[in-house]
């Protein structure tokens, strides 16, 4: 057997009694990519916002918008869901850099929508289909009340945001850089690293040196889907994993929801077989 099919055999199989379809898309960025429905349409849920982040970012870099500029949290763009603006006043003001930020690493709905009416949606789906994101699109600002569904995408074009990000080839290195430090503080990334060791991410506890491991994500829930995808660093390298779930039966928010649990079990084989390797899925 192709020592590639051995692991896509291997997460296949862990696949077997998962009530539900996960599409996978992993890179070593060394040549050894793994791919399952890759090229299926996913609902979005909040991975959306991680395109939102480049558009701005976009902007940003011809000039057009500033991460200095100053907005101001209105009535409309009130939703319940994750974040914490929702929390405060409408009148705030703030850095459209401090919106952004909220709008990753707590997956703020409000601050999503504050930052959809200043980059404006149509501009967003431009931007995304100029990345090469053809099969992406922001369908909505987010309102749960009109709107069934958010955003659409596949783990093919989530995977290229961030391989490109990683190689300072998405909107530009400084750029690249200043997205990549934000992605790396999300709060929500548990598919990804929930069976991992903990102690490999405490500095200290591993006897690593700083910063050995860490992972910069952008993760989303919705009653339809369960999503996560990020980079995942390491001594030996870095490398991309992307996991997009539908049609389970279970809609309910709990941390051993299905999808979270045998996520992490992929998520787990592809990074036992990336430290066994030396920083390679395949020989």
């Amino acid at each position: 057997m192709h020592k590639t099919l051995t692991l896509e055999k291997r997460i296949e199989a862990e696949l077997k009694s998962y009530d539900g379809k996960m599409s996978i898309y992993a890179d070593d960025l060394k040549g050894n990519v793994i791919k399952i429905g890759v090229d299926e349409k996913f609902e979005t849920a909040s991975t959306i916002k991680t395109y939102i982040l480049a558009c701005l970012f976009d902007k940003v870099k011809k000039g057009e918008v500033s991460l200095d500029d100053m907005l101001t949290y209105k009535p409309e763009h009130f939703v319940d869901g994750s974040g914490v603006v929702r929390s405060l006043d409408p009148g705030l003001q703030l850095r459209a850099k401090d919106v952004a930020t909220l709008m990753i690493i707590v997956s703020d709905n409000v601050a999503t929508n504050m930052m959809i009416d200043f980059l404006g949606l149509n501009d967003i789906n431009e931007c995304i289909q100029t990345l090469g994101c053809k099969d992406t699109v922001l369908h909505n600002p987010i309102d749960f009340e009109k709107y069934d569904k958010l955003g659409t995408s596949t783990a093919a074009d989530y995977a290229s945001i961030f391989i490109r990000l990683l190689k300072g080839e998405l909107i530009g290195p400084k750029e690249d850089a200043e997205m990549l430090e934000i992605f790396k503080k999300q709060h929500y990334n548990s598919t990804i690293t929930k069976q991992f060791p903990v102690a490999l991410f405490d500095d200290e506890d591993c006897g690593a040196e700083a910063g050995a491991f860490w992972v910069a994500s952008k993760s989303g829930s919705m009653n339809a889907c369960r999503n996560d995808g990020g980079i995942v660093h390491t001594p030996y390298g870095n490398y991309v994993i992307v996991m997009f779930n539908k049609e389970f039966s279970d809609a309910m928010y709990y941390p051993e929801h299905p999808a979270t649990v045998f996520g992490s079990k992929v998520s787990k084989l592809l990074f036992d077989q990336y430290l066994a390797l030396e920083g390679r899925f395949v020989l």
